[in-house]
C-alpha cells in the first residue's frame, strides 16, 4: 500500500535490461539527508525473483515493462527509536548497483 499512493514510489530515470544487471544480486542502498539507512541485497528478500513472478502470474497478467514492488529492507523510519519519519524538505537518494541513483525531495 505504501509504495501505491501518487508521488510515493518515483522512479527512473533509467531501465535496464537483464543483461546489464544481475537483479538476483544487486545492491540497493537508501539514504535519507545524506545518512544510510538501509542497504540490502536482492539475494535477501524472502522470495527470490522468479518465484516473485511465478506466484503473481499465477493470478495476474504481467506484460513487458510492469513493475512488481517488494517488500523493504531493514532500516525504514519506524523501527528507530525514537522514529524517523519522512518530512518535508528531506531528501531520499536511492542507489542500484548497475543502474544508478535517484533522488528526490520530501514534500
Amino acid at each position: 500500500m505504501g509504495k501505491s499512493f501518487d508521488t510515493f514510489c518515483p522512479m527512473g530515470p533509467w531501465l535496464v535490461s537483464a543483461d546489464e544487471c544481475d537483479g538476483a544480486n544487486t545492491g540497493v542502498r537508501c539514504f535519507v539527508n545524506g545518512e544510510k539507512r538501509q542497504d540490502a541485497r536482492t539475494t535477501e528478500l524472502i522470495f527470490n525473483i522468479p518465484t516473485l513472478i511465478e506466484t503473481l502470474s499465477a493470478g495476474i497478467t504481467l506484460y513487458p515493462g510492469d513493475i512488481i514492488a517488494t517488500g523493504t529492507s531493514v532500516g525504514v523510519g519506524i523501527d528507530f527509536k525514537p522514529p524517523k519519519y519522512l518530512k518535508t524538505g528531506d531528501v531520499v537518494r536511492i542507489e542500484i548497483d548497475g543502474i544508478g541513483h535517484i533522488e528526490n525531495p520530501v514534500r
